[in-house]
């Protein structure tokens, strides 16, 4: 079981500030939606070159042209790259064809998605090396999560590897260590603490024990 440290609100030097406090306790760091915005796929470059040894997640949360957008964010350096769910086979496709070629990994975010089920058993099929259940920030502030999601998932997947973010916190860490996914994606739970460092370690020591 991995964790990836999910940034979001902060721009490049930020990142690199908070990277390297818990850069020896995580697995992936991502490059999270609001830092592409605002900063582009230099972002994702400017982490890779720091911190080479770390996989770099960028979560583009691709809809459309999904072998160009894989392709653009592998030029940058990302390792791992994000598809929405809800977009059509047809990109999913696109993306992980792209990804093989070039030694990269698709994550297919399930967020949004009615028929969680069947929708991951549909992406596995098409060669999703992640699918990810996540509880987004408007979804998280209704009191939402998705560990009952990653149940779902896991009982249906039979090549990706699973994935869940959304909310996770210390507190709530053993309850989605028990569901057993591959990877777990903490953002705030980590990064709105002062102690950016403990709290990254004691998560790590947890999800090593499985």
């Amino acid at each position: 079981m991995k964790l990836q440290l999910a940034l979001d609100l902060v721009d490049i030097p930020g990142a690199k500030e908070v990277v390297a406090e818990v850069a020896d306790h995580i697995d992936i760091v991502e490059i999270g939606t609001p830092i592409v915005i605002n900063e582009g796929l230099h972002a994702v470059k400017a982490i890779k070159d720091a911190f080479p040894s770390l996989t770099v997640l960028a979560d583009l949360k691709v809809m459309d042209a999904g072998g160009y957008e894989v392709m653009k964010a592998a030029e940058a350096g990302a390792d791992i790259i994000t598809v929405l769910g809800v977009s059509d086979n047809s990109t999913i496709k696109g993306a992980v064809d792209e990804a093989n070629k070039c030694g990269r990994e698709v994550l297919v975010d399930l967020i949004n998605v009615k028929d969680i089920k069947g929708r991951a058993a549909e992406v596995d099929a098409l060669g999703a090396h992640y699918i990810c259940v996540h509880s987004g920030y408007d979804h998280q502030a209704e009191g939402k999560n998705s560990f009952q999601d990653l149940k779902a998932i896991k009982s249906v997947v039979k090549h990706a590897k699973t994935a869940i973010a959304g909310g996770i916190k210390l507190e709530t860490l053993p309850e989605v260590i028990a569901a057993q996914p591959d990877l777990v994606i903490v953002g705030g739970g980590i990064t709105s603490l002062t102690d950016k460092k403990a709290a990254a370690a004691e998560m790590k020591r947890l999800v090593s024990q499985t």
